[in-house]
């Protein structure tokens, strides 16, 4: 069954050609054009996905993001202009799961529909797996190229939630926020000590990491697993 996919942008133009394109990939693909006629379809067709435009008429994006996530765990991709680091923390914190930042591709596009729902789909099962690790967020171990290693409880949490976004880089303010919360906000170096230690468990050479990557000038990401 084709994954039902709800469109939401006040831009016309915007919104039939990411139609057009996502049901020639074999989506069905639903459309509003403001925030109040998002919400109403999103009641009424109850779709696997929501794409979502930040700039909305009658009700903004942030807000239908915010409505939605009291009622449903469906992943939402934003659509914005904006750029900046505070903005996109911002949606974060209304449950928005990814960015796509206008002007985009349609290929682009695609593919992190195709990202978020693999991930939506994969939170059902408490067993991640990612190159040569294992966790299971259950019972809140790891396994490193089958050997078991115990992380403090910091630790896990980092990792579990870089291993359920494999590939994508963050800062280390959204990586703070994402497992402490939005208190911890003015200690967003502290990441760099826990990833340091991080390391130390589970990489074969901290000095030359292979799982967890330092991306300069931006933050950090986990490997994909290539080898």
């Amino acid at each position: 069954m084709a994954h039902r996919i709800l469109v939401v942008d006040d831009d016309k133009w915007v919104v039939q050609a990411i139609r057009s394109y996502l049901e020639q990939a074999h989506f069905e693909v639903i459309t509003a054009y403001n925030g109040k006629d998002a919400i109403a379809q999103f009641e009424r067709n109850r779709p696997d996905l929501v794409i979502l435009d930040w700039m909305l008429p009658e009700i903004d994006g942030l807000s239908v993001a915010e409505r939605i996530r009291r009622r449903s765990d469906v992943p939402i991709i934003m659509l914005t202009a904006r750029t900046d680091e505070v903005d996109r923390l911002t949606g974060f914190q209304h449950g928005v799961d990814d960015y796509v930042v206008k002007p985009f591709s349609a290929r682009e596009l695609e593919a992190r529909v195709r990202a978020v729902l693999r991930r939506s789909e994969e939170k059902g099962t408490p067993i991640i797996e990612v190159g040569g690790l294992r966790l299971d967020q259950e019972e809140r171990l790891l396994w490193v190229e089958g050997k078991p290693v115990e992380l403090p409880a910091m630790g896990f949490d980092l990792l579990a939630f870089l291993m359920r976004h494999p590939g994508r880089v963050f800062t280390r303010l959204e990586l703070l926020q994402a497992v402490r919360g939005e208190d911890y906000s003015g200690f967003e170096r502290s990441i760099d000590s826990h990833i340091k230690r991080l390391r130390q468990r589970i990489e074969p050479d901290p000095r030359n990491p292979r799982y967890i990557l330092t991306v300069f000038g931006v933050g950090y990401k986990l490997a994909k697993g290539e080898r």
